[in-house]
């Protein structure tokens, strides 16, 4: 027997053209919404930059007027001189004092305090201190650290603390 072949319908395809322009639809509505996102980011970057441009502008105008103070005024180089090297002038007064990093202090010496005898007031009061002698710097010597042969590294009084 032989059978008649069934007639093909036309409305089979329907539903894969259908499905496939969604899919296509759903494609380009992802790809735009990612545009969108890439433009935003590229937007607020171009802002970040424009901001950065106009402080680095700022900030480069800044050092020009600086550069420009330090060629034409004589107290801004002092200043620095003075802030930022130690200098100072040729009537200035330098007072060293003592690194307080010191590790060893210096021995206490029996001169600054001692305890009160039999006949002096009351038990265990202190006798007020002798002043510590600091040394001055003649004329127009930077400040620097105390070297070990300066006068400032030796204790003012009493023999060296033992090491």
């Amino acid at each position: 027997m032989i059978r008649p072949e069934a007639p093909v319908r036309s409305d089979s395809f329907r539903p894969v053209l259908g499905v496939t322009v969604l899919l296509l639809f759903a494609l380009l509505a992802m790809a735009a919404l990612k545009s969108s996102r890439d433009l935003e980011a590229a937007r607020a970057h171009e802002r970040s930059l424009r901001t950065r441009i106009a402080a680095t502008r700022a900030e480069s105008e800044r050092l020009r007027v600086r550069i420009d103070r330090l060629h034409h005024d004589p107290s801004m180089l002092e200043k620095l001189a003075r802030e930022d090297l130690g200098m100072v002038g040729p009537t200035d007064v330098v007072i060293e004092l003592p690194d307080d990093s010191n590790p060893h202090p210096p021995a206490p010496s029996p001169f600054l305090s001692r305890p009160p005898s039999q006949g002096e007031g009351e038990k265990g009061k202190e006798m007020p201190r002798v002043p510590q002698v600091i040394p001055v710097a003649g004329p127009a010597v930077p400040a620097a650290a105390p070297s070990p042969e300066s006068p400032a590294a030796v204790p003012a009084s009493g023999p060296p603390a033992p090491g």
